[in-house]
């Protein structure tokens, strides 16, 4: 059985060149979401999150696989803002919402995702999984980077990255996303590497 993998069949997207800036155009995509709100490195809801994505995406990568499908399980992803961007600050992460989320396969349906829900509900119940939902995103045309590097010192990267969207005829778009291709669990800050993406009009 040959298992997809769309860090490789879309390296555009999950595998750019540190500190290389480029333009890329985001397909539609199928994703498990959990809006929030508060520092991400204190939230409990932060963390609830993502005990309750991981397993959800665990649970319908093995229904799929047993159905004569795998794939590999994405990266967590997340989005970030405030209700007036003009307030986004480093300085006032207590005041930051967010959006974490998994893609998922593109053949998944809601009917699978709910049969995968019951499962991981049977099982562990993570006190977060009502809060999943099931979205369809499309970004478009965006700029992105890789940072490797502790989260605390993204700014200057992001910086770059906002200037190079100017140079090159662009405005920012949307909300700001980062992808996380280490396990922020398991990795040391200075290593950890980091997709930061803008998407662009």
């Amino acid at each position: 059985m040959s298992k997809v993998d769309y860090k490789k069949t879309q390296k555009e997207l999950y595998a750019p060149k540190k500190g290389v800036m480029s333009l890329v155009d985001v397909p539609e995509m199928k994703m498990l979401c959990i809006d929030g709100e508060g520092n991400p490195n204190t939230s409990k809801a932060f963390k609830l999150a993502i005990e309750a994505l991981f397993p959800l995406s665990y649970t319908l990568k093995f229904q799929f696989k047993a159905a004569g499908f795998d794939y590999v399980v994405m990266p967590l992803e997340g989005v970030w803002y405030a209700d007036d961007m003009r307030t986004f600050s480093a300085d006032r992460k207590d005041e930051w919402k967010w959006t974490l989320m998994i893609r998922q396969p593109d053949q998944v349906t809601k009917e699978q995702i709910e049969a995968a829900m019951q499962a991981v509900r049977a099982k562990t119940n993570p006190e977060a999984l009502d809060l999943v939902r099931f979205e369809t995103f499309k970004e478009g045309k965006a700029a992105q980077v890789l940072y490797i590097g502790p989260f605390s010192e993204e700014t200057e990267t992001i910086q770059a990255l906002h200037a190079f969207i100017a140079e090159q005829g662009y405005q920012l778009r949307g909300k700001h996303r980062e992808i996380y291709l280490s396990d922020m669990r398991r990795t040391a800050p200075e290593k950890l590497r980091t997709i930061i993406r803008q998407p662009i009009e």
